[in-house]
């Protein structure tokens, strides 16, 4: 069995500055990531507004996600690893060379946080194509570099809500409307007034969605906007916002220290840098 001093779980923002940190305190850690490429979510977000609180720079996410796996050259840094379970201080990682075992002195979990699907958002109708999470949109446009939809509807109104206005600007996708269900919007304003203004998005509140349309392609979604039930035609669902954490590796492992967001409020990838840099130096501290 192989043995590591620190196993961090998440080669993202979090995970790749505290191996990063350990590293310059003389510490030796293991990255884990699932992915074939470090750099967790900025990899999908090809917006500016990364890297002032780590380099002193404004990036785009994918540019960002760039410097962080440049940054982490020399690492031990193992892509297309996925963590199985854990078990006390015993990791079990799938790889392309198949199942193993590593022992870890410490364990860091950096696997951050997801969007929460249609599946979990109890919204009936049909299930054609076209329906997917702002995670899901990014990956589709500035990955694959593919156009989805052409007139989608928005649900959520959260900071991540706006940027797949800005997301679908990127390729010549223009959204029909964005829905809130709350009497306001979850960013602050005036994000609505500029979705409205600058990018021609209107923002419902007190909208919500009730089922979806279509047969092979999204057509049409049911909505109940101040009471009243109406029909709005769209090709596209776009699923924004309500994180949660990626936290299924943590059922009994009171030992693993979290970093990043898979655990507290919502983050920027800049705090996950700077909490990653944090929890590297707290590690290096016990292990001292």
């Amino acid at each position: 069995m192989e043995r590591r001093d620190v196993v961090i779980i998440g080669g993202g923002p979090a995970g790749l500055s505290a191996a990063l940190r350990l590293g310059e305190l003389g510490v030796a850690a293991t990255v884990l990531e699932r992915e074939q490429e470090a750099g967790g979510i900025p990899r999908h977000c090809g917006h500016l507004g990364f890297g002032w609180q780590s380099h002193r720079r404004i990036w785009s996410g994918p540019r960002f996600a760039a410097q962080l796996r440049d940054d982490s050259k020399g690492l031990d840094l193992r892509t297309g690893h996925t963590v199985l379970g854990i078990d006390g201080d015993v990791l079990r990682v799938q790889s392309e060379h198949g199942i193993s075992e590593i022992a870890a002195g410490r364990i860091i979990l950096a696997t951050g946080t997801r969007e929460t699907p249609r599946s979990a958002r109890l919204v009936g109708g049909a299930r054609p194509r076209g329906v997917m999470t702002t995670g899901a949109l990014q990956a589709n446009v500035y990955l694959q570099h593919f156009k989805p939809f052409e007139r989608p509807i928005i649900v959520g109104s959260e900071w991540v809500s706006f940027s797949a206005i800005l997301t679908c600007r990127h390729i010549g996708i223009q959204p029909v409307a964005m829905i809130e269900a709350k009497d306001r919007i979850s960013a602050p304003r005036p994000g609505d007034l500029i979705a409205r203004l600058a990018y021609g998005v209107p923002v419902w509140t007190r909208t919500k969605l009730i089922a979806i349309e279509g047969r092979s392609q999204v057509q049409a979604v049911e909505i109940e906007r101040n009471g009243a039930r109406q029909h709005m035609a769209c090709d596209g669902v776009i699923f924004t916002g309500e994180f949660v954490p990626e936290a299924a590796l943590l059922v009994n492992q009171p030992k693993v220290i979290l970093a990043g967001n898979v655990h507290g409020a919502l983050k920027t990838s800049g705090a996950c840098w700077r909490e990653g840099r944090a929890t590297a130096e707290q590690v290096a501290r016990e292990l001292a």
